[in-house]
């Protein structure tokens, strides 16, 4: 298994959305570069959602406006609805994501649709998004389970997809948005869907609430799925999904590719920059299931090279 993986970063987004100590605009900017620095090329940056819902995210525009234009590299801005991917459009974004809950109820509690409206306002963004040249990614939410409605029936999963791929989706993420899933139910999803839609379009999106985070990724790298969300520091959790804790840490899920010899183009021990940053401006600990060992490590190589400094001759 050498077959070049993506990952898009969606720490600056899903990360922050949830975070009770708000991060300035020149911050985010900070840590967006160090992510850059790091080899990520695909960042989910914002969303163009109401600032009085996500306060964290009422800078979108401004953060927008100030990201560093690289050559290969992909901005991406959550949007909400039309007037979201009109905003979005308005300051410059040229990549959109949709949110398609898989279950009534977490729609009527996230953005106040029914399934069906919801499907609607997804089919029509998703259209002028293509009309208008714009990328546009929908997410399937709560595609292994729902706080609400307990287990989410894979066949709702299934058509949910290939209803978004129909209206023309450049691509689907599959998102387990409060970390239920396991890597069997992930295998089964991936599987179902590999006849249809294929699995170039697909991505995953993990949240680590239960700790099988890179089982399941594991699980759909072994069924085909090339492309990972993923958010440094292990950032994350949703407003509006009770239960919903941080994401698949970025630098756990480069670290095990690496290991594996799968190449992703990121240098996993430059993305503790970034986590080291956000700590201080959060104010807590942060990192991944291999910061740890990670660290013990560094403390023990400083220590060496102290030592052996200590006993050369004056």
């Amino acid at each position: 298994m050498s077959d070049r993986v993506t990952i898009t970063e969606v720490g600056l987004r899903d990360g922050l959305q949830n975070q009770p100590v708000p991060v300035a605009t020149a911050d985010k900017l900070r840590l967006a570069g160090l992510l850059l620095d790091a080899g990520l090329t695909s960042l989910e940056v914002t969303s163009f959602v109401s600032p009085k819902a996500v306060p964290q995210l009422a800078d979108a525009e401004a953060l927008l406006a100030g990201l560093p234009a690289r050559a290969g590299v992909d901005y991406m801005a959550l949007v909400p609805n039309m007037r979201g991917y009109e905003r979005g459009t308005a300051a410059g974004a040229r990549a959109v994501a949709l949110v398609l809950s898989a279950t009534e109820t977490l729609n009527r509690r996230n953005i106040n649709m029914s399934l069906d409206q919801a499907r609607a306002v997804c089919r029509e963004v998703i259209g002028r998004a293509k009309a208008e040249g714009v990328f546009v990614r929908a997410y399937v939410a709560a595609a292994c389970a729902c706080p609400y409605e307990g287990q989410t029936p894979l066949a709702r999963v299934v058509a949910l997809t290939e209803e978004m791929v129909a209206a023309g989706a450049d691509q689907v993420a599959i998102a387990d948005t409060i970390g239920a899933g396991n890597p069997a139910q992930i295998r089964d999803i991936v599987t179902a869907l590999a006849g249809g839609v294929g699995t170039d379009r697909l991505a995953l999106h993990l949240h680590d609430t239960r700790g099988l985070a890179l089982a399941m990724a594991w699980a759909g790298l072994e069924a085909g799925i090339r492309r990972f969300d993923a958010a440094f520091g292990g950032l994350g959790g949703c407003p509006f999904a009770p239960g919903a804790a941080g994401n698949l840490a970025t630098e756990d899920l480069v670290f095990m590719l690496s290991e594996a010899g799968i190449e992703t183009g990121i240098d996993w021990r430059r993305l503790f920059d970034a986590v080291a940053l956000a700590e201080t401006l959060l104010d807590r600990p942060l990192g991944g299931r291999m910061a740890a060992w990670w660290r013990q490590a560094q403390a023990k190589e400083a220590q060496a090279k102290e030592a052996a400094r200590q006993e050369m001759p004056a």
